[in-house]
């Protein structure tokens, strides 16, 4: 799950009044531009009128940015949904929420890609995309907000226009390819990983991988790049006498080399991996039925005095995120419910009863910290707060 972007909008220019006489003439105060509709609405599907956003008054010449207005509006929208289930699109979906916060990409098994208004209670499916010839596994917003990458077991990742409607850039493999990330500083680049074990980093100017990463792996997990996208993540399910040592491996993008392969030392794989979006640590949910936490420094020592385990995950790709802030961290269940523990105690929060089926995958909304979206195994999708 994901994937995010912030609108923001063009530096407004600053006029100022300088009297310089009584002689000379004051220049004429232009009337302030007409508020910019979201990206988004040029494609969103006819609704029903909702009454007008009342926003506090401004002071005189004061530029609202677009994502000051987008902030506004999703807060208004939010406060009236507690609890946002949307149809079963597709089973088996992934989830990723697109700021300002009112879209949320769904990749599944029906070989569709879903764009959804999650406020809209009339029109809540805003795009389908029929790109792919087989199961989808993974999507992903680029940083811009304007396209979704996804792939699948068609052997391929596949870049759409979420505006036109329309795919752009199709990128083949010999693999099916299980994962997808862009580069945190780089939105051309973006990491694959595949069934065969093959890590590669493509570069979606010239269509082609600019890096390959080898090291006999089995099929590839998860993928998540470093703060500073000089490194990243990977866990594989390496299920022979290795699996003590490739588990979970910290690559350099640069050198092509493992930093460590001997990070997660147990014998379980671990579904997803996890950067804190400001400590140097990460967390990586095993098949133990915990979430193990490491420091992001080498040599990735293990806290073994801290883990978040009353979930449970019982085999399935089970998978989990932080907070926008840090202080949580929420993962899916093979119960089917949301469990939101704390990152500094590992104590349990809270848990929410999402599904009947196991909760597979959950995304924090990118503005309003309370709510979050959650999938499950069997192809519902719920949004929450």
């Amino acid at each position: 799950m994901d994937l995010l972007w912030n609108a923001y909008g063009a530096p407004s220019d600053q006029e100022e009044d300088t009297g310089q006489g009584e002689g000379q003439h004051r220049p004429l105060q232009r009337p302030l531009p007409a508020p910019k509709r979201f990206r988004s609405e040029a494609y969103v599907p006819p609704q029903s009128p909702a009454p007008p956003l009342v926003f506090p008054p401004e002071p005189s010449g004061r530029y609202v940015s677009k994502r000051e207005r987008a902030i506004l509006a999703a807060a208004v929208a939010a406060s009236s949904t507690a609890s946002a289930p949307l149809p079963p699109p597709h089973l088996h979906p992934s989830t990723s929420v697109a700021s300002p916060g009112h879209l949320l990409a769904s990749a599944g098994m029906d070989q569709t890609v879903n764009v959804w208004n999650v406020w809209s209670r009339n029109q809540q499916k805003a795009r389908v995309f029929r790109c792919h010839n087989a199961a989808v596994k993974d999507v992903r917003w680029s940083s811009d907000g304007l396209s979704v990458l996804s792939c699948g077991y068609d052997c391929s990742s596949r870049l759409v226009d979420v505006e036109k409607g329309m795919e752009t850039q199709i990128f083949k493999e010999d693999q099916t390819v299980e994962v997808i990330r862009f580069h945190p500083d780089n939105s051309s680049l973006f990491l694959s990983g595949g069934s065969k074990g093959v890590l590669r980093l493509w570069d979606i100017r010239v269509g082609t991988v600019v890096k390959e990463y080898l090291k006999g792996l089995g099929p590839i997990l998860d993928v998540e790049f470093s703060l500073d996208g000089k490194n990243f993540l990977c866990s594989s399910d390496t299920s022979n006498s290795r699996i003590s040592e490739n588990s979970i491996i910290v690559w350099d993008v640069l050198r092509q080399v493992p930093l460590s392969n001997q990070v997660y030392t147990e014998a379980y794989t671990c579904t997803c991996v996890r950067y804190h979006p400001s400590d140097c640590c990460f967390v990586a949910q095993s098949n133990g039925n915990y979430i193990a936490i490491f420091s992001a420094r080498p040599p990735f020592k293990m806290d073994k005095s801290k883990r978040y385990e009353m979930h449970g995950v019982c085999g399935f790709p089970i998978k989990c995120n932080f907070s926008l802030d840090g202080k949580q961290i929420a993962s899916g269940s093979s119960d089917g419910c949301v469990y939101f523990y704390s990152y500094k105690s590992s104590e349990l929060l809270r848990k929410i009863k999402a599904f009947d089926q196991a909760c597979i995958d959950v995304a924090f909304h990118p503005l309003i910290p309370d709510i979050v979206a959650s999938c499950s195994w069997t192809g519902e999708i719920s949004v929450f707060g």
